[in-house]
């Protein structure tokens, strides 16, 4: 007991020391520890449930190949079988079916239903079949081409959390700037109110003025209460794309709030997890329709028995009592060759292969579809990037001038050639600036993004994002 006693409190020792190092249980952050972009990324790839359910798909997929490759081995059925029944027999053929039991012996001259004996039976049967003119190849080149095409949904998966995470990453960013500058915006207009109220008092505005200024400064926080709702509505969808619902997250943003350096490069599609998945899509329908094709052979199996009966009933109409026939006592072997070949299966193997075809010509022309849509988000992304990149060359300009004019506004108002209104607008005009200042670098980032995910690739994305800010 104290050998127990002692290793739980070792336990709880290295689980604390664990806590205190930073190591939050559960794949959730570290208290207090803000987020980058990629941290974000490589939490929804290791959290997100869609991905364990691909994995899990892979792993089905795999175990399908082991299972296709069991074809390949030979087969042993045991049997023991005890009964007590009538031995009444009739000459005659009876065709194949699955309600009459099957009767041995010769047909004697007499019936009844009252005089009954026991019998028994027990065997092995092996069988194996030597070849197959490729059938079980094919087999077990569908079941593999099945596991890839699982791999590629699985990497189509995390291409689709990994781009969710960042771009939640990237909207949370975007709210967090407009609360900055809905904040800021609060921040003046109320120090603007509160002078007006000083001018009022001193009886040198009139007090309509400060009705005014105090309805601005209520929109203002009104807005910055619609701001930090939108703030907090994106940080739970940043959490849910990270699959970690309900934590508490803190982001960094890097360099995600400062101009890109690199132009995003030209996508590869031939690697694009999509074209990919297509591309197997393409290769199951032809491995199947080669498993047709293989499906038209003589069946060869090669079949040993060993196996016995026993009989209560002997072939001169006499029976025997007590437990007679119990024991299977008449012992027999056989070995051979078993050829069957399903004749009439031609025509519906015919007609599989062509609908097999057809689903080939189906992929093969989403395909080509594929290919046009991914070239054409890349075309528009790079749009978007080019596009972003002359709104940032803007906005600096527009936030100088707002800046400049709400100067001048409030300058104006106290030397008495303004109103209250003149310097609201302004106020709305430096706002609005500010939050396009900012969104416009955010909309670079995301423009890029959109590219990193038209190519099939997040890392060039995240490797413009792990720059020293």
């Amino acid at each position: 007991m104290k050998t127990v006693f002692l290793g739980l409190l070792i336990l709880l020792a290295v689980g604390a020391s664990g806590l205190e190092a930073g190591q939050a249980p559960g794949g959730q952050p570290p208290a207090g520890e803000a987020l980058t972009v990629e941290k974000a990324v490589e939490m929804a790839l290791a959290n997100y449930p869609a991905i364990r359910a691909a994995q899990a798909q892979v792993s089905a997929a795999g175990a399908g190949i082991e299972l296709a490759r069991t074809a390949y081995l030979p087969r042993t059925d045991l049997l023991w079988q005890a009964n007590r029944a009538t031995r009444n027999n009739v000459f005659g053929l009876l065709l194949p079916q699955s309600v009459v039991p099957p009767i041995s012996g010769p047909v004697l001259g007499a019936s009844s239903l009252s005089d009954t004996v026991w019998g028994t039976a027990s065997g092995a049967l092996f069988s194996w079949e030597p070849f197959d003119f490729g059938l079980r190849r094919a087999g077990v080149r569908v079941a593999e081409t099945a596991r890839d095409q699982a791999s590629a949904e699985l990497a189509v998966t995390r291409l689709d959390v990994a781009a969710g995470a960042a771009d939640a990453f990237l909207t949370l960013l975007a709210a967090q700037e407009r609360v900055r500058a809905a904040r800021a915006n609060v921040d003046r207009t109320k120090v603007f109110a509160d002078s007006v109220g000083v001018l009022v008092n001193n009886q040198l505005r009139p007090g309509a003025e400060e009705s005014r200024a105090r309805a601005e400064l209520a929109a203002a926080q009104t807005g910055l209460i619609q701001a930090e709702q939108v703030e907090q509505i994106a940080r739970a969808a940043l959490t849910q794309a990270m699959g970690i619902v309900g934590a508490s997250v803190q982001v960094a943003p890097g360099p995600l709030l400062r101009l890109p350096e690199q132009a995003p490069a030209a996508p590869q599609f031939a690697l694009h997890p999509l074209v990919r998945l297509q591309t197997l899509a393409v290769d199951l329908a032809r491995a199947r329709e080669q498993v047709l094709a293989r499906s038209f052979f003589p069946r060869f199996n090669f079949q040993s028995a060993i196996f016995g009966r026993g009989t209560g009933a002997k072939t001169d109409g006499r029976t025997l009592g007590g437990l007679n026939g119990l024991a299977p006592d008449t012992p027999n072997w056989a070995a051979g060759i078993t050829v069957t070949f399903p004749i009439f299966d031609y025509a519906s193997l015919r007609a599989r292969k062509k609908v097999e075809t057809f689903r080939e010509q189906a992929e093969s022309a989403r395909y080509d579809q594929l290919l046009q849509n991914l070239t054409a988000q890349a075309q528009k992304a790079r749009a978007l990037v080019d596009g972003a990149r002359r709104i940032t060359g803007n906005t600096p300009l527009q936030l100088e001038a707002a800046l400049t004019t709400e100067r001048q506004a409030r300058a104006r108002y106290e030397a008495g050639l303004a109103t209250v209104v003149e310097v609201a607008e302004a106020q709305r005009l430096l706002a609005q600036a500010e939050v396009e200042d900012a969104l416009a670098r955010l909309g670079v980032w995301r423009a890029l993004l959109a590219a990193a995910v038209a190519g099939g690739d997040l890392e060039p994305f995240l490797k413009q994002a792990r720059a020293v800010p």
